[in-house]
């Protein structure tokens, strides 16, 4: 029988990129480039949500040290056996950080993770136990703003767009406005956005800044 704990993880079947990652990669980029701290030469980076490890492995390809840490054992064994030259941990979000990632990490990302969560606040409190002071937090998710909403609606795409059909989907549609109260409600300060895919406020996706004291 297979073990109740992995049986409703997220599922992969490759290490091939997310569908996400051709137009977020350039303002994840900048955004990473914005966030190095001046005075340190390694910038030590944690992906949170990392699945199958592609991204994790591309960040490393642009000079960071990486590690990768996802609740999926099998999105973990692939990243392992396909970019042997990062660092992968099995660990959850929801749980305490193991005791060598807190305070040790300038940068921490989720990339288009925060969305899947129903507690998002613990990916938050979870990135700034694991941040250096001062340190930065990077997260993207599908963008929402009235227009767009207004668009999906009046052209019938509602149950399309926020469908009940996909396994382990979207459970919440965060905007500018939520997002930052996520963020200043759990001290984060100079919060800034990007926005990226599809026309000016049709974006796909959004991508925030922000920093602990």
């Amino acid at each position: 029988m297979e073990n109740s704990s992995h049986k409703y993880e997220y599922r992969y079947r490759d290490s091939k990129p997310r569908y996400h990652h051709p137009y977020l990669m350039n303002p994840l980029l900048a955004m990473l480039k914005e966030a190095k701290p001046a005075d340190s030469s390694t910038i030590k980076v944690l992906d949170l949500g990392c699945g199958n490890g592609s991204l994790t492995h591309i960040i490393a390809q642009q000079g960071y040290d990486v590690v990768g840490l996802d609740s999926s054992e099998q999105g973990i064994t692939i990243a392992q056996q396909s970019f042997p030259e990062c660092k992968f941990i099995e660990a959850d979000i929801y749980d305490q950080p193991p005791s060598d990632l807190l305070n040790t990490f300038d940068i921490v990302i989720g990339v288009e993770v925060i969305e899947h969560l129903f507690f998002p606040k613990e990916l938050v409190r979870y990135a700034q136990q694991c941040l250096k002071p001062g340190g930065s937090l990077i997260l993207s998710t599908p963008y929402h703003g009235y227009l767009k909403n207004l668009l999906i609606a009046l052209t019938g795409k509602m149950d399309e767009h926020f469908t009940v059909l996909w396994d382990m989907g979207h459970v919440k549609f965060f905007s500018v406005a939520t997002l930052t109260a996520l963020l200043k409600a759990e001290g984060y300060q100079e919060i800034q956005f990007k926005f990226a895919g599809r026309l000016p406020y049709l974006w796909k996706s959004m991508l925030c800044s922000a920093r602990i004291k």
